[in-house]
């Protein structure tokens, strides 16, 4: 009886986690996650383009977006048209994420449905009382017109969700300067779903370190703007390699690191993966970001990473000059 009643708990207290991928960029992110296959959470998909949603028949969940408005064609690019056609669904949205816990929202701004949707989808997760994370990717510096709406949808975003991940495809160079444009991108995509999958699985499966729900609350609740660093590495130093890398590289301008208000870190090895190379990751990490008191980290074993560590951080409630118009 006493072992009924701790799995029950044991059950009970697990978070709820979905990931809603928002237009074309937001689909392909949550097909690169259901392809990669992740356990404890459950993939929505959602689009006003009917034959991009068609493709994405891995996500555990398809929704045509404003079938009225846009009739399976897409919104034409207008942010405007993806919002009203975001809220013909808002019925089905909340079915689908009542009872959730914590929700990722993930799209690119670049000026079409996932730029319209994502606060239209942030207010109603508000509404809902869970913890939201937006994961976003921004438009090349060149692209002013769609960096403006990618602004505009990110300041709409930080009234309801609790922190807005930013990846500005601008600082991709630095960490795939030398791929092809194609293949530069779907590294951000990547980067995004590497971050939705790892988070997912250290809070609802076991893991080396578990990430505790209620203290990603406490660092990503009204966290504001946040930033990420992902950094690599081998050999002897590989912790210190990682770590410099993922902080000298962040996929976001800072005005100033030291300012950030909570640090949320994960870190990935193989079998070979000790305590104590944990422990330094943050210590590293916590010299570059002294004023802060809110850190978490988590940690995970994955066979195929023998020899090396790779290092995801988070920066909460960062300044970037993106959001004062550069």
């Amino acid at each position: 009886m006493v072992n009924e009643k701790l799995a029950e708990l044991v059950k009970t207290s697990k978070p709820s986690v979905a990931v809603v991928g928002l237009g074309g960029a937001g689909c392909y992110i949550t097909t690169w996650i259901a392809e990669k296959g992740m356990a404890g959470g459950k993939i929505i998909a959602a689009n006003t383009d009917v034959n991009h949603l068609s493709t994405m028949s891995k996500a555990d969940k398809l929704i045509l977006l404003g079938e009225k408005l846009c009739k399976g064609h897409g919104c034409g690019g207008y942010p405007e048209m993806g919002a009203q056609a975001t809220k013909e669904n808002l019925t089905e949205l909340r079915a689908e994420l009542e009872g959730t816990n914590l929700v990722f929202l993930v799209a690119g701004l670049g000026g079409g449905t996932g730029t319209g949707a994502i606060p239209v989808v942030g207010e109603l997760t508000r509404e809902l009382g869970c913890l939201t994370i937006a994961c976003t990717t921004i438009p090349f510096k060149i692209e002013q017109f769609r960096r403006e709406k990618a602004r505009e949808a990110i300041k709409a975003l930080s009234a309801s969700v609790d922190s807005t991940i930013v990846i500005d495809n601008s600082k991709l160079r630095e960490v795939a300067g030398n791929l092809p444009l194609k293949e530069a991108l779907a590294v951000a995509n990547a980067l995004v779903g590497a971050f939705v999958k790892n988070i997912t699985e250290t809070i609802t499966q076991p893991s080396l370190i578990n990430l505790d729900y209620a203290d990603l609350r406490a660092v990503m609740e009204r966290g504001g703007i946040s930033a990420i660093g992902i950094g690599e590495g081998d050999g002897e130093d590989r912790v210190a390699k990682a770590v410099s890398q993922a902080l000298a590289v962040p996929l976001l301008d800072i005005s100033d690191m030291s300012a950030t208000y909570g640090v949320l870190i994960h870190i990935v090895g193989g079998e070979d993966l000790t305590l104590e190379e944990v422990a330094v990751t943050g210590e590293l990490i916590m010299d570059k970001v002294p004023n802060t008191k809110r850190v978490i980290w988590g940690a995970k074993v994955d066979d195929q990473l023998t020899g090396r560590v790779r290092v995801m951080a988070v920066l909460t409630g960062v300044k970037s000059p993106f959001m004062d118009g550069e």
